[in-house]
């Protein structure tokens, strides 16, 4: 198997050639990007509820993974992924430069995790009777955001409210973001969010007591007091990593370990009731059961734990 920095060199080769192509024909520009081993595109895209938000637009029909993505400023694009074969084809629907289409495959690697290893968590599992279907199936890749603030912003959207709750408050979020051909928008950077008063969050997106935290998390952001990109690199021992999110107003345990493993640490369970309920009902046959019992359970997948959790707790999600 090649190795990825000769494959991508080759793709780079590809988009000049179909660049020139496209200036005379004004078609779609392509870009085909090789998925690791034991990568599972159905798995990751449902993997948790964002493909449901926007920017993302997912068409289950012909299992394709739309996203409104902003490559400069003032410019966006919504671009459409499907898995074909052994790569993922890109499809841009609009003319950009060789730099641009770098960062939109960039934005892909992220999104889908294509360069994180799950290989230990996977040998881990192997021969679990209940998880060893997800080297199988390619599972544990966590759908995110391009960037850790909006992974951030929709998880304290989540937080105590019904899903449609959660999609309102997002979809009018998305409202201040650039347009993209077609008029889907991409979400918006936090100085666009700041830029909204609180009246805002409350009266139009209906954030209820999370208005003030919002609006402080842009403020924040946009002024670079907190630098929640940083996350993703942090060399922070995890229990100190945990404390520094939850300095964000509004983020507590919950939103705290979901975002960990957004940025690739999975020690945390992040229950709910949901997870509290789905356990209940795959191993405690509907009796109730406390988060130590759950905790018990997983203890033994290590630093792996919340994501052995998630895992088995989604695996119907695909028949």
């Amino acid at each position: 198997m090649l190795e990825y920095g000769v494959v991508r060199s080759f793709q780079f080769l590809v988009v000049w050639i179909t660049d020139q192509f496209n200036c005379q024909c004004g078609t779609d520009m392509e870009l085909a990007v090789p998925i690791p081993p034991q990568f599972g595109y159905k798995r990751t895209v449902l993997s948790h509820g964002w493909y449901d938000l926007p920017p993302f637009h997912f068409d289950r029909a012909n299992w394709a993974l739309n996203r409104v993505l902003s490559i400069a400023p003032g410019k966006a694009v919504e671009i459409r992924i499907r898995q074909q074969g052994d790569s993922l084809g890109i499809s841009v629907p609009v003319r950009v430069s060789n730099k641009e289409m770098r960062s939109l495959e960039t934005s892909v690697r992220h999104m889908l995790r294509l360069d994180e290893s799950f290989t230990e968590f996977y040998d881990l599992i192997a021969a679990d009777p209940d998880l060893s279907w997800v080297p199988v199936e390619g599972a544990g890749r966590l759908l995110r955001a391009p960037t850790v603030f909006e992974d951030l912003v929709k998880m304290m959207c989540t937080t105590n409210c019904s899903w449609a709750l959660t999609a309102r408050m997002v979809k009018t979020f998305v409202e201040l973001g650039i347009p993209a051909k077609g008029g889907r928008k991409a979400f918006p950077t936090a100085a666009e969010m700041a830029a909204m008063p609180e009246s805002f969050y409350r009266e139009e997106a209906g954030c209820g007591y999370r208005s003030s935290y919002l609006k402080g998390l842009a403020d924040q952001v946009a002024s670079g007091e907190v630098d929640v990109e940083s996350w993703l690199t942090s060399e922070a021992p995890t229990p100190e990593l945990k404390k520094e999110i939850k300095r964000i107003k509004g983020a507590g345990d919950y939103v705290a370990e979901n975002i960990l493993k957004l940025v690739g640490r999975y020690d945390g369970m992040a229950l709910d009731s949901w997870i509290r309920g789905k356990f209940s009902k795959i191993h405690a046959k509907g009796r109730a059961v406390t988060d130590k019992r759950i905790g018990r359970h997983y203890s033994r997948f290590g630093r792996w734990t919340g994501l052995a959790l998630w895992c088995d707790m989604t695996r119907d999600w695909i028949q």
